[in-house]
């Protein structure tokens, strides 16, 4: 586990996934900050406070911000994901596994559709894992594991539907339910952390195109039929 972490983060950074990754930071800071400002316009229309309350408003908003971009990290990482995974993919499996049979792109239709249902639960998660700063302790550990399960499962399942079936990728998901949701627990990690957690879909992708390998044996692709 400590080499594919490694290795994928070595390669995020690289030259040929440099490019992915700024575009990856551009779009989620994009996100993030059309959110914000949708909020923050929301919120002054809503409340009304004379000065200095204005002021702290404004400052606890600002903090509250900050504090969301951390946990809508998460869901948003899963969308920004489908649009760069083939492309990731690719090259972390052209550079470290030339010998494999190469995978095949999934149908940009039903990675968005498969990110968008990953997007609403684990943004529900978040926001209960949220309510939960009521409880020292039980907040932080919620985070860390639903996240660790939820992106886990997800880029694992997004790595190896190149090149199984769904029912086999859900199959292989499970019986290696351990190491996925431990490498999903270093995704949870990087998403905590402000700033680097902007490098979450190229850093993740990565790491689980690592782990999928060490799990499965491919199998060469003949036809969209050997997958949908």
């Amino acid at each position: 586990m400590f080499d594919d972490v490694t290795r994928a983060f070595a390669q995020t950074f690289s030259p040929p996934l440099r490019r992915v990754l700024l575009k990856a930071v551009g779009l989620a800071i994009l996100l993030l900050f059309v959110l914000g400002i949708i909020l923050q316009t929301v919120i002054a229309h809503m409340v009304t406070l004379p000065q200095p309350f204005e002021m702290a408003l404004a400052i606890a908003m600002s903090l509250g911000m900050i504090a969301g971009a951390i946990y809508l990290m998460g869901p948003i990482s899963s969308l920004i994901a489908a649009l760069f995974l083939d492309e990731i993919a690719e090259e972390i499996e052209r550079t470290n596994y030339p010998e494999d049979p190469a995978g095949r792109a999934l149908p940009i239709a039903q990675t968005m559709v498969l990110s968008a249902k990953f997007f609403g639960l684990v943004l529900a998660v978040n926001l209960i894992a949220l309510l939960l700063l009521l409880l020292p302790g039980i907040n932080l550990a919620a985070f860390f594991v639903a996240n660790g399960y939820l992106l886990g499962r997800e880029y694992f399942e997004l790595a190896a539907m190149r090149f199984h079936p769904v029912e086999e990728v859900q199959a292989l998901r499970q019986a290696n339910a351990l190491r996925v949701f431990l490498a999903g627990l270093v995704i949870s990690g990087v998403v905590a952390v402000p700033f680097l957690n902007l490098i979450t879909p190229v850093f993740a992708t990565a790491l689980m195109v690592h782990v999928h390998k060490r799990v499965a044996p491919t199998r060469k692709v003949t036809s969209p039929d050997d997958i949908y």
